[in-house]
């Protein structure tokens, strides 16, 4: 998506490799053979296709911002065909931003003889995905391996805040990446560059804004395990109305960088919003006259959190206003993410307990940049309650699963802005957990001579761990439930598992496993078992039995404390008992930690396949 509206601080840095040379952009329709007969990216080996280039301009219309795109990648195989369907969205409700001039084109080389086959405008389509975003689509006819395809377009748009956001970096490696600016001197924005490799070129006017900058050879990104958003880890730069000294008389609209003070009050002024509080739901006096006759703030806030949660069904769309409205998602049982938890709001509000709206980014949407106040880095709403000064309840009910004092781990990690209309406050908050959470595990085990384990094992899971598991057991199912518990073991044998308070959300899940274990090795001499999937294990030795090697006590830490881990072993009265602690002090872990992170677990991995050796005496 071109503009993410992840608007963020301005930033010096900057370094500009002149030495690199600098591939040529070439006019629309206008290829290189060597191009066309390129058979792999000379930076990424491995890719399926590349883009050859991505330029883009920024220049003042007639009274119009308009950004002029213009693409062009090479296919290298069958896998790379992908790229030639393009989505493209942009904000086209209101008319915010339209698309003009659309070209796309197929290009192949056949004996040769250049060959191009242009998309036929039919195949080009606009699709209004809701209230403010659109999509641009098409696919390129005619690709095969080696072909090259190009398209060009421009987004306009009446408001000179609408400087668009450029990414260097993306799912395809980029052989070169350009954006340059022609702004007149009474439109003042704000950049922030934000590269981990050199820029091949870096030109700023006398106001200090970039007017052309580029790089080369960038590495494709894609997502990987425990990342946050690939948008917060992308190469590029961004950027930010300041101020508009005089309209200029172009007659572009002005719309000026806002506090969070201003975006909250706006946000109780649209209808889509703040308008929905208003409005009564069918059968709200049923649920509020239930409500008001329950003791406590904690049972009233369940009580109606579960009650949205199990009656509504989400769309599985994150929004941040409401599409058919609170009333009309109430009747039909369905609604985005704000039409159910507005609905939440505005039931705990009227039901006496001290609740605010909150706009919230996802995980997959991307970190909230505290410095820049835009309602666009938003994707969705929840329901804020804060209990004292450190504690508060984060409340979103489309997942089933959800409870409503814990916070949804996509939510985690980021900022907040909650909205007090009483009091004409707006403030953000960051979203984090601060309470540790447990997964407790005790194992009872008796080894027999004969190399195998029986016992029982009870894991009690808290906050995610609980939330993970019950919905993991039912969402597949207990056999499915029970192969994941065994982790691919194959001597593991799961009698059964019974497990308690699912529909208790104050308590803890409890599962009660019946178990038998091949100690794999052990030889009639020796017995050999590595205890490193229980938390805490107590395990009874056989008769004819001593214990010939047990693991040391330790314990480990990483240098600023942010993880511990301790193996506490001791044996008495024929018994081992083994206990084993991971703490974790800190959510956030940068790349600058991940050489010490990678050490720490690899060696705690190490001491956990330590085995305990039993002989026989």
């Amino acid at each position: 998506m071109k503009k993410t509206f992840t608007l963020l601080l301005l930033c010096a840095f900057a370094c500009v490799a002149h030495a690199q040379t600098t591939p040529t952009i070439q006019a629309y329709g206008k290829v290189d053979q060597a191009d066309l007969n390129l058979k792999q990216c000379d930076f990424e080996k491995d890719a399926n296709a590349e883009v050859l280039f991505d330029k883009g301009d920024v220049y003042l219309g007639e009274q119009e911002l308009v950004f002029a795109k213009h693409v062009r990648i090479k296919i290298f195989n069958d896998n790379g065909k992908g790229a030639a369907n393009i989505r493209f969205e942009f904000l086209g409700g209101n008319r915010f931003e339209w698309i003009t001039n659309i070209q796309a084109e197929t290009i192949n080389s056949n004996n040769g003889v250049i060959e191009i086959t242009k998309v036929d405008k039919k195949q080009i389509f606009t699709q209004v995905i809701d209230k403010e975003l659109s999509v641009l689509t098409f696919s390129f006819p005619n690709v095969k391996p080696g072909s090259i395809i190009e398209y060009k377009f421009n987004v306009e748009s009446p408001y000179a805040s609408d400087f668009p956001d450029w990414y260097f970096q993306g799912d395809l490696p980029v052989r070169y990446s350009e954006l340059t600016a022609k702004i007149p001197d009474y439109l003042h924005y704000k950049n922030l560059v934000r590269v981990t490799q050199p820029l091949a070129a870096m030109e700023k006017d006398n106001n200090g804004l970039i007017t052309k900058i580029a790089m080369t050879n960038v590495p494709s990104i894609t997502t990987e395990p425990r990342m946050s958003s690939v948008k917060d880890n992308l190469q590029c730069v961004l950027s930010q109305l300041l101020s508009i000294t005089q309209t200029g008389g172009g007659g572009i609209g002005q719309n000026f960088s806002e506090t969070w003070q201003k975006v909250g009050e706006n946000e109780m002024g649209y209808e889509d919003f703040g308008d929905q509080f208003k409005r009564k739901l069918n059968g709200q006096d049923d649920i509020l006259n239930h409500a008001k006759g329950l003791k406590s703030n904690d049972e009233k806030i369940a009580y109606i959190f579960n009650t949205v949660k199990n009656a509504m069904k989400w769309n599985d769309l994150y929004m941040r206003y409401t599409d058919d409205g609170t009333v009309k998602a109430w009747d039909k049982k369905l609604g985005n993410s704000t039409e159910i938890n507005l609905i939440v709001y505005d039931l705990l509000s009227r039901a006496g307990i001290k609740a605010y709206p909150m706009l919230l980014s996802t995980r997959k949407h991307g970190k909230v940049n505290p410095a820049f106040s835009s309602r666009y880095q938003f994707n969705t709403s929840v329901t804020y309650i804060p209990i004292d000064s450190a504690t508060y309840y984060i409340l979103d009910a489309t997942d089933k699963y959800n409870l409503y004092s814990v916070i949804p781990e996509n939510l985690l990690n980021s900022y907040g802005l909650y909205i007090d209309k009483e009091n004409k406050k707006s403030d953000l908050v960051f979203i984090q957990n601060t309470l540790p959470v447990r997964n407790v595990v005790y194992v009872n085990a008796d080894i027999k001579p004969d190399g195998k384990m029986s016992g029982t094992a009870q894991i009690s899971n808290f906050a995610y761990n609980r939330i993970d598991n019950i919905e993991n057991y039912k969402t597949n199912g207990e056999k499915k439930y029970i192969d994941w518990l065994k982790g691919g073991n194959n001597d593991l044998q799961i009698s059964s598992v019974k497990l308690e308070n699912m529909d208790v959300d104050s308590l803890p899940l409890t599962q009660n496993i019946n178990f038998n274990l091949d100690l794999t090795g052990s030889d009639g001499t020796y017995i050999y078992f590595k205890p490193n999937y229980s938390i805490v294990g107590s395990y009874k030795l056989p008769a004819g039995y001593k214990t010939d090697a047990l693991p040391k006590n330790l314990r480990m830490d990483m240098s600023d404390q942010s993880i511990g881990f301790k193996r506490m072993v001791s044996e008495a009265d024929g018994t081992i008992t083994i206990r084993y602690t991971l703490v974790y002090k800190k959510t956030i872990f940068f790349k600058e930690n991940y050489a010490e992170l990678h050490e720490f677990y690899k060696k705690m991995y190490e001491l956990l396949s330590e085995q305990i050796v039993l002989k026989k005496s």
